[in-house]
């Protein structure tokens, strides 16, 4: 087992999940629930069939992962998380809240996948009217579609389309997730390509988690 060799808690953590992918493993395996390996390997573009292999079994051997056999017609192996792997969670959070400032660029060839567009607003925004009644909103970025649903305080997401949302934006994936999270008004993200359709007094019901995301607020050049 590769380690650090050090007596500290911040070690010990990624002598099991710091290896190059592990991380990402979680992320899918938080996002799709229960899976099998091609859906795995189809949420982690880049990642070799056998490594992926490799690290699901480090990962089972660390007790992160747990494998059942699902019925017919099914019948076929589904990886899921065990408690402490699900407990990542929060930590995984708080990375990619950090990792909002280094989102200013795309870059071109980097990989898009609807659920990573929908895990956004569920967890890096909040309903800041709970009163209010229930809003959806469409999300087209890249290619890829997901909907918004803000209903009883609460922020949903989910891959797809919806019937007769309340507003729509459609645009590059920096302009949607930066208007989105705060990080670009509708004028910045309209010069990046983006298009808005329905009532735009939706969008002021989600706020960012943090009080200082204007800290990283992305530069557009207007």
């Amino acid at each position: 087992m590769r380690t650090y060799g050090q007596y500290c808690s911040i070690a010990r953590a990624l002598d099991i999940v710091g290896d190059r992918w592990t991380l990402l493993i979680i992320r899918e395996l938080l996002l799709q629930g229960p899976c099998r390996f091609t859906d795995l390997k189809n949420g982690l573009p880049g990642i070799a069939a056998n490594l992926l292999s490799t690290r699901i079994k480090e990962l089972e051997q660390a007790g992160l992962i747990q494998r059942a056999d699902a019925p017919p017609p099914v019948a076929t192996t589904l990886y899921s998380l065990t408690e402490n792997g699900l407990a990542l969670e929060p930590m995984l959070k708080t990375l990619g809240h950090w990792g909002l400032r280094y989102m200013t660029d795309e870059r071109q060839g980097d990989a898009f996948r609807a659920r990573w567009l929908a895990y956004a607003p569920a967890w890096f925004t909040t309903d800041s009217n709970p009163d209010a009644p229930p809003s959806t909103i469409q999300l087209i970025a890249g290619g890829e579609h997901a909907v918004v649903e803000l209903r009883s305080g609460q922020v949903h997401t989910r891959i797809g389309d919806v019937t007769d949302p309340d507003l729509t934006l459609d645009g590059p994936p920096r302009a949607v997730l930066g208007l989105l999270t705060g990080m670009i008004d509708f004028a910045g993200a309209a010069h990046l390509g983006l298009t808005a359709h329905g009532k735009r007094d939706v969008l002021q019901r989600l706020r960012p988690v943090a009080e200082n995301v204007s800290t990283a607020r992305i530069e557009v050049g207007i």
